[in-house]
């Protein structure tokens, strides 16, 4: 009886490891893509990044800054996420960061910055022509976890607000080829700062600091098979309004932060482990006011099972 109940838990133990292989063909998926994990099917995943920037625009003037050299900031985010349903995910990140100029006197910052949980739904697809028009909407919420300093700009590892998103994701697919246009509006609450008082467009007798909404933006376009996605981006982020950088002043959290950035990434499964993913990228900030010409590079590996 005992070897026939270990015989029976090693083939279901065997048979569930190689159904796992098998039905795991969906990709790790971002906020702003639309790829869907499939139902009961979960990733995790740990991404590093390593963002770099000597020179940065105070208000639309480009400018360097000897007494802080090069400015680096890198962090480590664990990601995962859950298929509800083949059309219904939850996503949560949570990022640990640290920060450090290469010159002077300021000293870099590091923790746990902020968690992000979020719904994401693909409500519409349809053929178009030969190709596949997917429409997927999402609802996020971040929130600092710990009580960083956000008022050590560069140095700070965020800004310390309470934002809730809503995203709006247009994929087409004809092959292999495919285009991705995606859009979110941020809402963000005031954040506490370390002060009495400060003065940004004139003297505020307060630590209550006014977070102006942003609009981020999304284009992709490139190629996406079962094994391999490879794709360029342009990357936008709008701020609606908010005060510049005063000249030879630091940033402040209520500045109004734009920037566009342009990349390429990629993700690939490797052949000799079906459901481990890796991914990079690169991206290069070409415009921006009130932020740092930064250099960024990604890379990570991604794990799916099929529960």
């Amino acid at each position: 009886m005992t070897a026939q109940m270990n015989k029976r838990t090693v083939f279901h133990l065997t048979t569930a490891l190689v159904l796992s292989f098998v039905y795991s063909t969906a990709k790790a998926q971002t906020v702003d893509d639309a790829i869907m994990m499939n139902k009961k099917q979960w990733c995790n995943g740990l991404t590093y990044m390593h963002s770099s920037w000597n020179q940065y625009w105070e208000g639309a003037k480009l400018r360097s800054n000897p007494n802080m050299g090069t400015v680096t900031t890198q962090s480590v985010m664990l990601m995962t996420n859950y298929g509800i349903t083949d059309k219904l995910n939850v996503l949560v990140n949570v990022p640990y960061v640290w920060t450090q100029a290469s010159q002077g006197t300021l000293h870099g910052l590091q923790g746990f910055q902020d968690i992000d949980v979020d719904v994401k739904y693909e409500f519409y697809s349809t053929k178009i022509g030969k190709g596949k028009l997917s429409i997927i909407g999402l609802v996020g919420l971040t929130t600092p976890l710990s009580k960083y300093e956000n008022d050590f700009l560069p140095m700070s590892i965020g800004l310390g607000s309470t934002n809730l998103s809503g995203r709006l994701t247009l994929d087409y697919q004809k092959g292999i080829f495919f285009t991705t246009l995606s859009s979110a509006y941020v809402f963000r609450s005031n954040v506490t700062i370390d002060a009495t008082s400060y003065y940004a467009d004139g003297i505020h007798y307060t630590n209550q600091v006014y977070m102006p909404n942003q609009l981020y933006s999304n284009f992709f376009v490139g190629i996406r098979k079962t094994n391999l996605t490879v794709q360029a981006q342009v990357y936008n982020m709008y701020t609606f309004g908010g005060t510049d950088i005063r000249t030879n002043d630091f940033p402040f959290p209520g500045n109004q932060m734009n920037m566009t950035s342009v990349g390429a990434h990629v993700k690939y499964f490797l052949p000799f482990i079906p459901n481990l993913e890796v991914i990079g990228g690169a991206d290069f900030t070409v415009a921006g006011k009130n932020m740092g010409k930064s250099q960024m590079y990604t890379g990570g590996l991604f794990y799916i099972v099929s529960l």
